[in-house]
């Protein structure tokens, strides 16, 4: 199963409405932004192909089989003899009976012609019946179509071949390259699920950030609002005072001034909120006119996140999916090395097949598919120059590999120094936060006394307006510093690596 429907699963998904309003916790923001996130779809993919290239690479340990076969159409057939040699062959019979018959002519006129023979002769009935019995012998029309037959087997019919083989190659020895690219392609997968990793880890910074944004915001409209209601009672209370002559109309023009502008910060903040919670939507895949409220968000305070121990740096280096990408890039460089020196080594392999043809080259090539050869042996192939080629190949391939080696060591440093940033900004923050409520505390009871003095008329209204000024600065600096210390916090577990896909 996939890394994103394994999380789909685990994390509880709120099914949203269009219309409807929802409320969200952080983790249903985090489980939305998986669940609908594009980029950890993609990585998942690259997970499933990298499984797969891992398969393939296993897949050169057993033997390859393959099947061959096809047809040849010839407009001629195949003659070994030439046609004066077929015509010879055909007429062998015909020429050795003329040259018998010239031989029993030239003997018979030979004993004619000497005397004593002839007399020999006629006088001899066997004689004459041997010279008959060879006279009248026929041996042309066998003779004939035996020298027939062997023109014929002379000719070989190949207007139609059909051909067929099955082959069988076993690499025995490949110089380590079949053993090197299953371990490279092993180091992919794992290579894969950290860069998978990475990108989950940035999705929940995203998310966070966006999310704390938005309660911020939020808070601050709230504080605005206060803020507003707090200069409208204090307009009216100017008024008041101004009708009775304890203060001066330029004081509630200053009043006015102040509301019109506390008005306008409330405006800001409404459109702010729009904003960041459609930024929200898009992150975790709803429609960005989705109604949403979150469940931080009308809170009286931001609660402060569980404090994060620093952890040693070797556990750091391993949970962090960065380094481990280094480091799994440069071991699949160190592997890439074997691979090129392999080239400069013998490679072994048995093979076996088995041919078949149509005329059988096995059979006088009669029209058949009747027997065939069956053949096996070994083959080694032995590089011996090739320009340096390989040489230079593995050079380049272990120069890559302490480039990769020399990167990891140097995100090392880097990230050393990362978390130590990261969490002196955790402790910035902690200390930020803890100023800025006891401002905000001396602000509050600053604010009651003043507009109390304000309401008894021994106050003047700008000591009273900047009394509300300080306290909306001191209420605005302790939500900075409470959503800065969330984030300092998630920011903190991801350089320390502790923030996993599972």
């Amino acid at each position: 199963m996939k890394k994103i429907e394994t999380i789909s699963l685990i994390m509880l998904v709120i099914p949203l409405s269009l219309h409807a309003q929802q409320i969200l916790t952080l983790d249903d923001c985090k489980a939305l932004a998986v669940e609908n996130s594009r980029t950890l779809q993609q990585s998942a993919i690259k997970e499933e192909m990298a499984d797969y290239d891992l398969k393939i690479a296993r897949a050169n340990y057993f033997p390859k089989i393959s099947a061959t076969g096809g047809y040849l159409y010839n407009s001629r057939n195949l003659s070994l003899v030439n046609d004066g040699q077929s015509e010879a062959l055909r007429g062998m019979g015909s020429t050795l009976q003329g040259q018998i018959n010239s031989f029993m002519q030239q003997t018979t006129a030979g004993i004619l012609s000497n005397p004593q023979a002839a007399m020999e002769y006629m006088g001899s009935p066997l004689a004459q019946t041997l010279m008959g019995a060879l006279s009248s012998i026929d041996l042309s029309g066998s003779i004939n179509e035996i020298g027939a037959q062997v023109d014929d087997a002379l000719h070989l019919d190949i207007q139609n071949v059909w051909f067929g083989a099955v082959t069988l190659e076993q690499p025995v020895f490949a110089g380590g390259k079949i053993v090197a690219s299953n371990r490279i392609a092993s180091l992919a997968k794992e290579l894969s699920e950290s860069q998978f990793d990475s990108e989950y880890s940035q999705i929940i910074l995203d998310v966070d950030a966006a999310y704390w944004q938005i309660v911020s915001i939020s808070a601050k409209k709230k504080l605005a609002e206060d803020y507003c209601d707090l200069l409208e009672q204090m307009l009216h209370d100017a008024e008041v005072s101004a009708a009775e002559g304890v203060v001066t109309q330029g004081d509630v023009l200053s009043v006015k001034v102040k509301t019109n502008d506390a008005k306008l910060k409330k405006v800001k903040a409404t459109n702010g909120l729009v904003l960041a919670k459609m930024l929200l939507c898009k992150q975790i895949g709803l429609p960005l006119d989705t109604d949403i409220v979150l469940a931080d968000e009308g809170c009286e305070e931001i609660a402060s996140p569980q404090q994060v121990e620093k952890l040693p740096m070797e556990q750091v280096y391993e949970q962090r999916s960065d380094v481990r990408s280094l480091e799994l890039a440069s071991r699949v460089y160190e592997e890439k090395v074997k691979i090129a020196r392999a080239d400069m080594m013998p490679q072994v392999a048995a093979v076996a097949g088995y041919t078949t043809t149509n005329p059988n080259a096995f059979n006088g090539f009669s029209n058949s598919f009747n027997g065939g050869m069956f053949s096996a042996g070994v083959m080694m192939k032995i590089p011996i120059f090739h320009g340096t080629e390989a040489l230079q190949k593995t050079r380049k391939a272990e120069a890559e590999a302490r480039r990769y080696r020399n990167m990891y060591d140097d995100s090392c440093e880097k990230i050393n120094l990362q978390v130590t940033q990261m969490l002196n900004g955790c402790n910035e923050a902690q200390q930020r936060m803890e100023m800025a409520y006891s401002c905000l505390e001396g602000a509050e009871e600053n604010l009651r006394t003043a507009m109390v003095g304000f309401r008894e008329g021994v106050v003047e209204s700008t000591v009273a307006m900047g009394a509300q000024t300080a306290w909306l600065e001191a209420h605005g600096e302790y939500i900075d510093a409470c959503v800065e210390l969330q984030m300092a916090t998630e920011r903190l577990k991801a350089a320390q690596g502790m923030i996993k896909s599972k």
